[in-house]
């Protein structure tokens, strides 16, 4: 008996240890990852406008900073199209313009980008599909300046396959 188990366990030790490098292989597909979007921005003169207070009295401290973002709504933007960041500050001034504000903006939780200065933003290098587009008003402290529902926006902006 004891025979008999020995002479088992050498077979099986024997059929493991073979030298056949490929004799444990799997097959591997290699998948290359999906593209990454890569925006470009360029920063344009701004045509100042100013942030209109009245309709919106009720909803915000006016004596508070307030960003407004101004976007074309349901518009769809083809991949060649720019998409441009329009806004209007009240009570604040920004870091490049000797105030203390910053506004600061994401494009699908991506990195986060800094505009210093009253400037527009044209965004180029759009891949297809829905984005989403979020701008805050930033304090000297770090962080979001809050007014009521106010100074973070966040729009969809839809792109479609270039024809």
């Amino acid at each position: 008996m004891k025979r008999i188990l020995l002479l088992v366990a050498l077979l099986v030790s024997a059929g493991c240890s073979g030298n056949n490098e490929n004799a444990h292989t799997t097959a591997t597909t290699v998948v290359p990852p999906p593209p990454r979007q890569v925006l470009h921005a360029e920063m344009r003169p701004a045509q100042r406008i100013p942030a209109k207070l009245d309709p919106l009295h009720d909803k915000f401290d006016p004596t508070k900073p307030l960003l407004l973002l101004y976007y074309p709504g349901d518009e769809t933007f083809e991949v060649n199209d720019e998409v441009v960041i329009v806004f209007a500050l009240a009570n604040a001034k920004l870091r490049g313009e000797g105030g203390e504000y910053r506004v600061r903006y994401m494009v699908d939780d991506d990195d986060m980008q800094w505009i210093d200065r009253w400037e527009d933003v044209a965004l180029t290098g759009w891949l297809p599909g829905k984005h989403t587009l979020r701008v805050e008003l930033i304090g000297p402290d770090g962080w979001p300046v809050r007014n009521g529902d106010f100074n973070i926006e966040t729009q969809e902006i839809l792109i479609g396959s270039a024809q």
